[in-house]
């Protein structure tokens, strides 16, 4: 699907380099570590469009700390929160919250830097061997995933979705970088997505111009629906993995023109988004081991089918598939309604073969039930 090169992702002059070598029209940049170092800025400085957040606005992501210190100028709700730098701080922050304990490493973890735990003794670990780190207060309720593709001014929002963070059925297990998704969300509140842009969306956007910085690019807003009402939980400064399957697989509109608009600064000109009918599910399929410590080099088998998205896995000089890294595929499919959505997804992975490897078998299941709920 498209020409690979070699570049190193998070060094920016090498990545603006390539782009004005290839005569990039528009430059889309995934990962979260190359916006942290800053290649948005630097290919933007030679005069490309490209989507996502400059280095000081990324900080939104790389830095839980910054993230909460924008929440409360911008008046945004949220869990209440202690940064902790030594033993000291972290004890009292434990005692004030009490357990669950909710403590998030305040750096870049891939998804992986967060422990919700009743056992006091995981906590205090987790932030030793974080060293900086923000405790929160635990907030009950389901979590759903809104993007939001922005200018800086204007804002656009997606389908609303969810993600399965824990590695084993019935969110048991540690946390990973996501081993599931589903949109849309049949239990969440009307107005959800409304009241999200108006109370969280817009006053963050305001608040980084207001410091100089404005983020422009796709921002990520993790919520839990508590009983008071949506609580942020993080922001992310890009699409996430794996609720961009779903939400992608569902989205009508071109991509590419949405984004270009966004990096040009007249998103407030483009189109209504479109939307296709009916349900989107994706299964995450991980390594053996993942995401402790996967297991990569083994030879994967029934992945070239439609559906199929690929993550961490390479190609042999003689085209055999193998594994190289922790979530290595993920069936993707979209239905007329969750359930159809969720049968075809799981035949999809069904028809993989990779050794060793795991995968969730309750995605999207408690919404088809009817047992996702919010807490009264």
């Amino acid at each position: 699907m498209a020409e690979l090169r070699e570049v190193t992702a998070t060094d920016p002059a090498a990545v603006a380099a390539l782009a004005v070598e290839v005569g990039a029209d528009l430059v889309v940049i995934g990962p979260e570590a190359p916006l942290v170092a800053g290649v948005a800025d630097a290919v933007r400085a030679k005069g490309i469009p490209t989507f996502g957040p400059s280095a000081e606005a990324a900080r939104l992501e790389g830095s839980k700390a910054f993230a909460k210190d924008v929440m409360i100028a911008a008046g945004v709700p949220t869990a209440r929160a202690y940064t902790c730098t030594d033993a000291e701080s972290v004890g009292k922050a434990l005692d004030e919250f009490g357990p669950p304990y909710v403590v998030k490493n305040d750096g870049l973890a891939a998804g992986k830097g967060v422990v919700v735990t009743s056992d006091r003794a995981v906590a205090e670990q987790h932030a030793q061997e974080c060293g900086r780190v923000v405790i929160e207060e635990y907030l009950a309720g389901p979590e759903v995933s809104l993007f939001v593709v922005t200018d800086g001014e204007a804002a656009l929002p997606l389908l609303p979705a969810q993600d399965f963070k824990r590695a084993g059925d019935g969110d048991t297990g540690p946390n990973t970088g996501g081993m599931g998704a589903y949109a849309p969300l049949p239990w969440a509140p009307p107005g959800l997505v409304d009241e999200v842009m108006r109370d969280v969306v817009h006053p963050t956007l305001a608040e980084l111009r207001r410091r100089g910085t404005p983020f422009a690019g796709l921002l990520y807003v993790g919520l839990a629906i508590t009983a008071a009402g949506p609580r942020v939980i993080e922001f992310n400064a890009r699409f996430g993995d794996p609720e961009t399957q779903v939400v992608l697989a569902l989205l009508e509109t071109p991509l590419a023109g949405l984004l270009h608009a966004a990096a040009t600064g007249t998103l407030a000109a483009h189109p209504p988004l479109r939307w296709r009918d009916g349900a989107a599910v994706t299964v995450v399929v991980a390594a053996e081991g993942y995401p402790a410590a996967p297991r990569t080099g083994d030879v994967i088998t029934g992945a070239d089918r439609a559906g199929i998205i690929h993550a961490g896995t390479r190609r042999d000089a003689d085209g055999t598939l193998r594994s190289a890294g922790g979530r290595v595929l993920c069936g993707t499919a979209t239905g007329p309604d969750l359930a159809a959505a969720r049968d075809a997804a799981y035949a999809l992975v069904r028809g993989i073969e990779l050794a060793g490897s795991h995968h969730r078998t309750d995605i999207a299941a408690a919404a088809i039930d009817g047992r996702t709920s919010i807490p009264a």
